[in-house]
């Protein structure tokens, strides 16, 4: 398992219970992480929608959700929420591992 494997690992340790992750998704975690490692905390929903939108479009092109963050109504805006958090509180922990 290399570094951006393992930094998907954390990410998706991350994730709220609850949450719906979708099937065969190790690439778009991949994709996630590589989100963490480049802005961190200052990830935002936007970033993790554009990140989606990459993976998805690469089994469902035409998926209603796959335009850009501000054309999407406030529902489908929120699911990206709990991936957000996620990244974020992964990059706390990088970050504290760093400094320990």
């Amino acid at each position: 398992m290399n570094y951006i494997e393992r930094d998907a690992e954390l990410i998706r340790q991350q994730i709220p219970d609850g949450t719906e992750i979708p099937p065969q998704s190790e690439a778009l975690f991949r994709t996630y992480a590589v989100l963490m490692r480049a802005k961190g905390i200052n990830t935002c929903c936007e970033d993790v929608h554009d990140a989606w939108t990459a993976w998805i479009s690469e089994t469902d092109p035409d998926h209603e959700a796959a335009r850009p963050f501000d054309q999407l109504d406030a529902e489908t805006r929120s699911a990206d929420a709990p991936f957000l958090q996620a990244i974020i509180q992964a990059a706390r922990v990088k970050q504290q591992e760093s400094q320990a």
